[in-house]
């Protein structure tokens, strides 16, 4: 079965009012952990890889690995994304690999650290969708400028001067055409998402602008929100970290109670990358602290994927996935073309 379309998952998670997770990736152990995880929870699942990533792996190595977790599991919804493309080029390249969803961040100019204009981003995102939706790919878009810096991508901003105005929302949506919406309420990448501290320097969860993921849906009840920098940062993955050796101290991650706000709001994508690569990691630091005469990658990446693994079963579940794998019939490609972008190539479908 080939990759599905991410417009129709979403739009199933839409119709009964759960998140899907999209779940970043780089190695094949990774992979495994989360389709297993989705197959052990029947979920429908979003595996994306970040520039960084497929520069890490090489494009077609991380591609040929989703393509075996699809031949696998055949009766998963399983959706390859590229997350936070910076240009067309970039977006052709993932398309032409046989991602079914693309992610353009023109947010922020192509070196991915500075604010881009409106103008911009309206134009860039337009030419991606024109592109895209003319082979039946999904296209994720930004507006307003997310915190923190993720394999090398942000601006690194704090505060509230770049969150998305719900004013621009429609009129963006309206001139573009994306098929998802990522919006930027106070969320950020990595594990430390706040500026918030009690009085003995203990970090607080961020202060979220949970008002405007209200506002937006109130505005466009249709649209498919997306949260970045959702990674919840769990206290126990990191103690366990630094209990073997690691030096994270005063993280912070997202509740998941404002995620589920979301969820019931329009959030239909919730991006995850620190909290598999904290599991991943504290299982690996047990095992070298625990058994040092180990040393056979098989004998640390094994636990590794098993740690990720339950970690993304907990998500599922939370995200409200869990179940849904089987309650529709998974389209291509050129379904999606047909259904959605036949006619004048937005996502209209006239």
């Amino acid at each position: 079965m080939p990759l599905v379309p991410m417009r129709q998952v979403l739009e199933e998670a839409a119709k009964v009012g759960y998140g899907v997770g999209a779940f970043n990736v780089n190695n094949m152990e990774q992979i495994q952990a989360i389709v297993e995880a989705a197959k052990e929870t029947n979920s429908p699942v979003i595996i994306q890889a970040s520039r960084g990533a497929l520069k890490y792996s090489r494009m077609i190595y991380l591609r040929n690995l989703i393509m075996a977790a699809v031949e696998e599991n055949p009766d998963i919804p399983i959706v390859m994304h590229l997350d936070h493309g910076n240009s067309l080029k970039t977006c052709k390249e993932a398309i032409a690999l046989g991602f079914s969803s693309v992610m353009i961040d023109a947010s922020l100019t192509e070196d991915g650290r500075s604010v881009a204009s409106y103008d911009y981003n309206v134009k860039t995102t337009r030419e991606v969708v024109d592109y895209a939706h003319s082979l039946g790919v999904t296209v994720e878009a930004e507006l307003g400028a997310l915190g923190g810096i993720e394999d090398g991508h942000g601006a690194g901003l704090r505060g509230d001067e770049h969150l998305t105005d719900p004013n621009q929302v429609e009129d963006f949506v309206g001139k573009t055409g994306c098929d998802a919406l990522a919006v930027a309420i106070g969320t950020s990448h990595g594990a430390y998402k706040t500026l918030r501290y009690d009085k003995d320097g203990k970090a607080l969860p961020p202060a979220l602008a949970l008002d405007r993921i209200e506002e937006i849906h109130k505005r466009v009840p249709t649209l498919m929100l997306v949260m970045h920098g959702s990674s919840s940062v769990p206290p126990e993955l990191v103690e366990q970290l630094n209990r073997f050796g690691g030096n994270m101290k005063n993280t912070m991650g997202i509740p998941m109670a404002d995620i589920q706000f979301g969820i019931q709001r329009g959030v239909r994508k919730i991006n995850v990358d620190t909290d598999g690569r904290i599991a991943f990691t504290a299982a690996i630091r047990k095992v070298f602290a625990e058994t040092p005469e180990k040393f056979d990658p098989r004998d640390y990446l094994k636990p590794a994927r098993e740690a990720l693994c339950e970690l993304i079963k907990g998500k599922m579940r939370d995200f409200g996935q869990a179940g849904h794998a089987g309650d529709y019939k998974l389209m291509t490609l050129a379904d999606a073309k047909k259904k959605w972008y036949g006619g004048c190539g937005c996502a209209c479908g006239s």
